[in-house]
């Protein structure tokens, strides 16, 4: 008997070869198609106002939260403006104490 191993590879593993090169390909492609839809649905957009409100000059909105008869924005520059839901009318303008004064 001879022992010496078979020199070509058989066509089962030229094809294996293949499948699992193109198995890898198509993986790569994939994480990256992920991380590109990632990146883009994560982009920081600025909240979306009722169209009754409007924000005094120069200031744009970071956050908006609604109650029952009330909307609430928070601006850049660390304001809470309380709107009232119907009329559209600034009810009330909070403050926000800087991080390192509410510690004091």
């Amino acid at each position: 008997m001879d022992d010496t191993p078979d020199p070509a590879p058989s066509p089962d593993v030229k094809f294996l070869k293949w499948l699992v090169t193109t198995l890898a390909a198509v993986m790569i492609c994939g994480v990256l198609a992920v991380v590109i839809v990632l990146v883009i649905r994560l982009q920081p957009t600025p909240p979306p106002l009722p169209s009754e409100i409007t924000l005094p000059d120069g200031a744009r909105a970071t956050a908006v939260t609604q109650g029952d008869d009330w909307i609430a924005i928070v601006t850049e520059a660390e304001e809470i403006l309380v709107y009232d839901r119907l009329t559209g009318r600034l009810r009330q303008r909070v403050q926000i104490a800087p991080q390192d004064a509410a510690t004091r």
